[in-house]
């Protein structure tokens, strides 16, 4: 199993595990899946912007019209 499919099944045990504590660790685990989550979006976002990374309007090719279809 890769290490990337071992963190998410990690993160996404931890909450269960750590629900009915009362000492934060829900709070904290669901904190940590969420900021994974977050991390693989913005490198999806990155990967698939035609904008660029920091999400500049980039200049339109001859002939595209500016309405998305």
């Amino acid at each position: 199993m890769s290490s990337e499919t071992e963190k998410h099944q990690q993160l996404l045990s931890a909450p269960k595990a750590a629900q009915g504590r009362g000492d934060g660790s829900f709070e904290e685990a669901v904190t940590r899946a969420f900021e994974h989550v977050f991390d693989h979006l913005d490198r999806l976002h990155s990967h698939v912007s035609q904008s660029g990374p920091d999400g500049e309007d980039r200049h339109l090719k001859p002939g595209e019209s500016p309405t998305p279809r």
